[in-house]
């Protein structure tokens, strides 16, 4: 980034199972470093829906921004910025990089080692739709095993549900990460998104790729400094 230039503006966008809460430390950190900062609401309804509602918030920010998505929020932050004249930067922090036509649940499934499916519980909608929560009794070993266990079972009462039709619904169209430069946090001990397929992805991606040994799905609770640093490299590599 240019000496004496305006910061860009970073937005967070969650995941599944979490919510905005989990980027406190972030938020600060980044705050700090005199970064304006935006928490964008993830609906989690479905990539389609999800990526409009956060296109709509990006398409209200003037200058520069760099757009960092976690987990299932990957996805989104992948459909929400094309076409952006304003995105520099997609950052992936434990993140899915779905190509055209590809949904996270078929991603999640291509490599060993995830437990996410044997650890949801369903809640079913008066609409015939169905919400899926991880089962708070195994939120902190599967979710976020290297945050304290009484951080976790924070996390775990407050997380929001996704809709089961999100993970089966595709990608449509192109990805930004094709056009965009991508940078993606592999949390090496994920039981959520496999760190194969996080590398897989990022590999596909043509992306910078940082791995952080030991981490769990929640890597930016657990390593907030490493994730700052990381985003912070973003912003000095497209921001001029």
């Amino acid at each position: 980034m240019v000496a004496g230039q305006t910061k860009p503006t970073i937005v967070l966008v969650h995941g599944a199972f979490a919510d905005s809460s989990g980027f406190d430390a972030i938020i600060r950190r980044l705050l700090a470093g005199g970064y304006p900062v935006i928490a964008a609401p993830n609906p989690l309804r479905g990539v389609a829906t999800d990526a409009a509602a956060v296109k709509a918030l990006l398409d209200s920010i003037e200058g520069p921004v760099v757009l960092v998505g976690h987990s299932y929020g990957g996805a989104v932050i992948s459909a929400a910025a094309v076409g952006s004249e304003h995105v520099r930067a997609l950052v992936y922090v434990a993140a899915f990089v779905p190509d055209t036509g590809e949904a996270v649940g078929e991603l999640v499934a291509r490599f060993p080692g995830s437990t996410v499916n044997e650890s949801l519980k369903a809640v079913p909608l008066p609409d015939g739709q169905v919400d899926l929560y991880i089962d708070p009794a195994v939120y902190h070993l599967r979710f976020a095993a290297d945050v304290p266990a009484s951080d976790a079972a924070v996390y775990a009462i407050a997380q929001r549900p996704a809709a089961a039709a999100a993970f089966g619904e595709p990608t449509s169209g192109p990805q930004a990460w094709n056009t965009i430069p991508a940078y993606n946090l592999v949390s090496g001990a994920d039981l959520i998104i496999p760190p194969a397929a996080q590398e897989f992805m990022a590999k596909r991606a043509g992306a910078t790729v940082q791995r952080v040994e030991g981490a769990s799905h929640l890597v930016f609770v657990s390593h907030p400094d490493t994730t700052v640093a990381f985003i912070e490299q973003a912003v000095e590599e497209t921001v001029r």
